[in-house]
């Protein structure tokens, strides 16, 4: 759930990307950092797994126009993709106002796109959420490569909610922005329909 800081007139939304290890929620957050205003933007931290293969979370605050004179900043995460770091996602997922689900779309990540899938809905019903009422967008990364999946076969398996999706190829920023903007309508959307 958003947070409120009254003194400072904002209100903070956290965005979290997940999805299987190496389906590029780091490369989504590194894109989007690089391009974004500097004035814009916040520190991004990286605290790096034992295997550094992984980032275990970024954050990055992305300030937009003022709502009703609150400027509203998104705080923008990813979890660690590998299964063994589930405690790490549990606690990223608290308070999370949003979901980007990042797939991988090779036809050989099928199973790890839905074995995370999976693991996301688990661990947003243990936190009190469900992907039924929480924002969320989807994104089918790295459609440059030539043994990919069909959108139509990636949807009906990853997008039982009718969410918005998104094909991308996150090394080049395609579909990033589109990704972002999607999730932070949704978003602002839920905060006014609360007001």
């Amino acid at each position: 759930m958003s947070f409120i800081n009254t003194a400072s007139k904002e209100i903070n939304c956290k965005v979290v990307y997940y999805g299987p290890g190496l389906s590029g929620k780091t490369t989504n957050l590194q894109y989007v950092y690089a391009k974004t205003n500097p004035e814009l933007k916040g520190k991004m931290i990286s605290l790096a797994t034992e295997t550094e293969r992984t980032l275990f979370f970024d954050f990055l605050p992305l300030a937009i126009g003022p709502i009703r004179g609150f400027n509203i900043r998104f705080h923008l995460y990813t979890v660690p993709g590998q299964a063994y770091y589930d405690a790490s996602r549990k606690l990223i997922l608290k308070g999370v106002d949003g979901m980007v689900f990042v797939a991988d779309s090779q036809l050989n990540r099928m199973e790890e796109n839905l074995e995370s899938f999976s693991n996301l809905k688990i661990n947003l019903e243990d936190q009190g959420y469900t992907l039924k009422t929480l924002p969320h967008v989807i994104q089918y990364n790295k459609r440059d490569l030539s043994n990919i999946a069909p959108t139509q076969e990636l949807s009906r398996n990853l997008n039982e909610f009718d969410a918005p999706e998104f094909e991308a190829i996150a090394t080049q920023g395609l579909g990033v922005f589109e990704t972002l903007k999607s999730i932070s309508k949704k978003i602002l959307k839920a905060l006014r329909d609360e007001a």
